[in-house]
């Protein structure tokens, strides 16, 4: 794989991080201008409840070229009661927002109810519609009725979304894409034991693809293990090119103009 030593001729935006992570305390700005002179020209960081979401708006707009996305996280859906789906209503509509995010469905042990978290999940569609955003989802062992609930309100989808940290089989993927959602592509892709997930990636057309880190977390091989950031998103970008067959300039052009186009950055 190639080492990205020198910054890429083409620019490259990472749609889904975690910047407000206390992993990134010490050195959050450098982690930042890093990853700008790498060519990560901007970084859209996600909140998961309403505070990390007023943290994410904060930085966006204390940085140039860093977004936000803010919504609450299927593990803190409980929280989302009448105030604070207010507050996050009028945190939304702040001009660093380009996303309601990342919102969804897991259905791992410990977590809240799964009809709670099937009614927040909705609750923040009809939010990202009525503000005219695109959706940030989060999925894990829940495909069957996140499908079901994006199917019967897919006019809530009408400005558009990404599948965050996509893992499914090919059959979710090409349901995702009849919703007319993004796939987002990160470093799981890279790892030695994901054959099924590089082999779903061939058949997903690349106008579908957008990039991101979901940093300080999963970082790409060959760095995995070790605290993940924005500047790693061109090792990302050239084993999609690999997966694909393309020469990595087309492919992060072409999801460069995804994701500029998803988002309106």
């Amino acid at each position: 794989m190639q080492n990205f030593q020198d910054k890429p001729t083409l620019t490259l935006i990472d749609t889904h991080a975690h910047l407000t992570d206390k992993a990134f305390e010490e050195d959050r700005d450098e982690i930042i201008l890093k990853s700008h002179e790498m060519g990560v020209e901007n970084i859209i960081t996600s909140g998961f409840n309403l505070p990390s979401s007023n943290d994410a708006v904060f930085l966006a707009n204390s940085h140039d070229g860093v977004y936000a996305s803010v919504g609450v996280y299927p593990e803190n859906i409980l929280e989302l009661d009448y105030g604070t789906f207010e507050k996050l209503f009028t945190l939304a509509q702040n001009e660093k927002v380009v996303a309601i995010g990342e919102i969804g469905l897991q259905y791992t042990e410990n977590m809240p109810p799964k009809e709670k978290q099937k009614k927040g999940l909705i609750r923040q569609l009809k939010l990202a519609y009525e503000l005219n955003l695109p959706v940030v989802l989060h999925c894990r062992d829940a495909y069957g009725d996140m499908l079901e609930i994006l199917k019967a309100n897919k006019e809530l989808l009408k400005f558009g979304g990404t599948m965050h940290c996509f893992s499914g089989s090919r059959e979710i993927a090409s349901e995702l894409l009849k919703l007319g959602l993004h796939i987002s592509v990160g470093g799981v892709s890279t790892f030695k034991n994901a054959t099924s997930l590089r082999n779903t990636l061939i058949d997903i057309p690349l106008e579908k693809i957008l990039f991101e880190t979901d940093c300080p977390y999963l970082a790409p091989h060959p760095y995995r293990g070790k605290k993940n950031a924005p500047y790693f998103l061109p090792t990302i970008a050239q084993n999609l090119a690999e997966i694909k067959g393309e020469e990595v300039d087309r492919v992060i052009e072409v999801v460069l103009k995804n994701t500029k186009e998803l988002f309106k950055i």
